[in-house]
């Protein structure tokens, strides 16, 4: 190879290589932040949004929704979008302890988060969430939005009673808490044993003294069965073994009743509630994706989807007749504050004290 050959080759290879580097620093310069992405706006948002998620093709959701439930609105996404979601469930109390230990120890694998939302709250505490604008919260009903935006409402879960009805005759169902120190509920009553913040909004509105005072009351002439899990709690009734629960939740008796179980429920004023939120995980390692789910969870297609399975929507384009009513919704940040406090209060009054 001659020195012009050679001057030639060294000077090719040197444009190549300072070439690269404008490119490289142009490349860095546009790819956007988790931050950027949760606030990106403009007619082309939902565009830029699919074509980044498909370039990423999956995403990661800690979740504690059932399966059952999850399951149907995964399957539209991804048939959709044609993003894998790849989903982990738990209880609400794993899945934050899972986020959390993960982000101490520097892994950073989840991308979208559904838990209840004291558990949500948690983690904005954490500064574990990021905050998003998205077009999906102008459909949704206000109360499900807090103001740092950092979780989203996304289903409400109601207390309810629940009975079996093969047992108890729906004119015998009673009309206040007052009507439980009937001894004909003897033997018959049923509660879930972590319902703590349920109990305290439920003190508070009845009169602390009123109210710890009534259901000492209760539990001295008619005993209750505590049981973990709400889950369980409605099969209980379902099976006739708890005739009446005090605190199961608004979905459970009705997918039991639609499988022909004795079971339906109703309300003792007033009607005792809390949201089911998702969030966007501050490191998401698929943005895009998170993003893209995030807004799907808010759509109307999605909202439609849980409706089916007895869950309440949070969307204002649907109508349930639970959204009717008057409820009081559990403060998430005072259920992580009182928490201890609301914990001694219930297990004093209800509780520890059953025989």
């Amino acid at each position: 190879m001659n020195n012009l050959t050679i001057k030639a080759a060294a000077a090719l290879l040197l444009f190549g290589l300072f070439a690269g580097i404008p490119a490289f620093a142009q490349s860095n310069k546009t790819a956007l932040s988790v931050a950027e992405i949760a606030m990106l706006q403009g007619d082309n948002r939902q565009q830029r949004l699919i074509e980044g998620a498909k370039k990423e093709g999956e995403l990661t959701l800690y979740n504690v929704m059932p399966v059952s439930d999850m399951t149907p609105v995964m399957d539209a996404f991804t048939k959709k979008y044609g993003i894998k979601v790849k989903a982990w469930r738990a209880g609400s109390e794993a899945v934050l302890q899972r986020i959390v230990t993960e982000a101490h120890g520097g892994r950073f694998e989840v991308d979208i988060v559904e838990n209840n939302s004291p558990e949500m709250e948690a983690l904005h505490r954490e500064k574990l969430l990021q905050q998003v604008k998205s077009p999906s919260h102008d459909d949704i009903m206000p109360q499900a939005l807090p103001a740092h935006r950092e979780w989203v409402g996304n289903t409400i879960d109601i207390f309810v009673q629940a009975y079996n009805t093969s047992k108890i005759k729906k004119e015998e169902l009673p009309k206040s808490y007052q009507d439980l120190l009937d001894p004909k509920w003897k033997g018959r009553l049923g509660i879930e044993a972590e319902d703590q913040g349920w109990f305290a909004l439920l003190i508070q509105e009845l009169g602390p003294e009123k109210g710890t005072k009534l259901f000492r009351d209760i539990i001295n002439t008619n005993g209750i069965s505590v049981r973990k899990g709400h889950s369980l709690l409605a099969n209980l009734v379902a099976s006739g073994e708890v005739p009446l629960a005090l605190t199961a939740l608004n979905y459970a008796p009705a997918q039991l009743k639609q499988k022909g179980a004795p079971i339906d429920s109703f309300i003792i004023s007033p009607g005792i509630a809390y949201f089911r939120g998702i969030g966007l995980a501050k490191k998401a390692p698929h943005p895009y994706a998170a993003m893209l789910y995030y807004d799907f969870m808010q759509s109307e297609e999605a909202q439609q989807i849980l409706a089916k399975r007895f869950k309440i929507p949070v969307s204002r384009k649907i109508d349930t007749p639970e959204k009717k009513l008057h409820l009081k919704f559990i403060d998430p940040a005072a259920a992580i504050d009182m928490n201890d406090k609301w914990i001694k209060v219930y297990e004093d009054t209800v509780t520890k004290r059953v025989n």
